[in-house]
């Protein structure tokens, strides 16, 4: 499933955009891909990220994938939930969140990839 109203990035990150605020989590395609979700290594608050930065990761029965971040800016809050039950964001991936960022680059936005278009990728 892919959910309309956010961009996506070829890496299965999506973005919500909240005024200057990018909200980012991680595709159904992704999680789907990876399995169950164990373990999840957030980035720290406060950390300034480039767009394209690994900035945590993913570990799940099947992998550990690197998470990358989809915008620059400085990451203002996690989803501390997610430390204790991983498992949401295969139970609920457009409702996991997994950090948010105050964008620095908002221009990054407009090379991001629509729901359809992702969906493209998505399928392949």
């Amino acid at each position: 499933m892919v959910k309309a109203g956010l961009l996506y990035s070829e890496s299965h990150e999506w973005v919500e955009k909240d005024g200057n605020v990018g909200i980012v989590g991680i595709s159904d395609h992704a999680q789907h891909e990876l399995g169950s979700v164990v373990f999840i290594d957030l980035p720290k608050v406060g950390k300034v990220i480039k767009k394209g930065d690994a900035v945590g990761a993913v570990e799940s029965v099947k992998a550990a994938s690197d998470l990358y971040t989809p915008i620059s800016g400085k990451i203002i809050e996690i989803n501390e939930a997610l430390e204790n039950e991983p498992e949401m964001l295969n139970d609920n991936p457009y409702g996991a969140w997994i950090f948010k960022v105050e964008i620095s680059e908002p221009q990054e936005l407009d090379k991001l990839l629509s729901p359809e278009a992702y969906k493209e990728i998505a399928e392949e």
